[in-house]
């Protein structure tokens, strides 16, 4: 039964009482109303877990979609790392086959000089003065194909000694020449700067 709370009369629904010797009803809310087995009132939702499924749920929905995207990233992965190794073998066979290019370029242009030469020593029993003037006109062909090449012969004498062009094999006192000039070389040198096939070995002239 109800009884009036306080001095403005107004009346409210008591707990229900239980039977005589047994304990209250756990269940039991205040109205009269009875909580579920997990003791909530009716209506009021449980508390959510921290995926904002009730706890003990969890998501195992999104587990496949996970499985499916790792197994997406890996393909990708393994794609990429197919896709690298073969461009580093295009690049290696791309470099091989310059070079073999370089190589062919490089001795066709020396083939005029070798054919030259064998026509030289054909002639050997002609006059001397001939085959002198037949080996110095393949000299110059041969200094043609190096200077098309990119390494034209240098002239260093009387230059000023420089440990990047010259390769010093011996020094002369030379009063007429300026000390630490070239007064001799002894093997030319061919290119220039960075394009240096070699240096010129030189003799190089010092004071008294």
């Amino acid at each position: 039964m109800g009884e009036r709370a306080g001095s403005g009369g107004a009346w409210r629904d008591s707990p229900a009482a239980a039977p005589p010797g047994q304990p209250p009803n756990p269940r039991a809310a205040p109205g009269g109303q009875q909580r579920d087995a997990g003791g909530t009132p009716p209506g009021q939702a449980q508390d959510a877990g921290p995926n904002g499924q009730p706890d003990g749920t969890g998501d195992e929905t999104a587990i496949p979609d996970l499985l499916d995207r790792i197994a997406e990233l890996e393909d990708l992965r393994r794609r990429a790392l197919a896709d690298l190794d073969n461009l580093r073998k295009r690049c290696a066979a791309q470099v091989r086959r310059a070079e073999a290019e370089t190589r062919t370029e490089v001795a066709r242009q020396w083939l005029p000089v070798v054919d030259n030469l064998e026509r030289a020593l054909a002639a050997s029993t002609a006059d001397p003065a001939a085959i002198i003037d037949g080996i110095q006109a393949v000299h110059e062909q041969a200094l043609n194909v190096l200077a098309r090449l990119g390494y034209p012969r240098r002239d260093d004498l009387g230059t000023t000694f420089d440990p990047t062009r010259h390769d010093a094999v011996a020094t002369r006192a030379d009063p007429a020449a300026a000390d630490g000039s070239v007064v001799e070389v002894v093997q030319p040198a061919y290119g220039e700067g960075d394009n240096q096939l070699r240096p010129a070995q030189v003799v190089v002239a010092r004071s008294g």
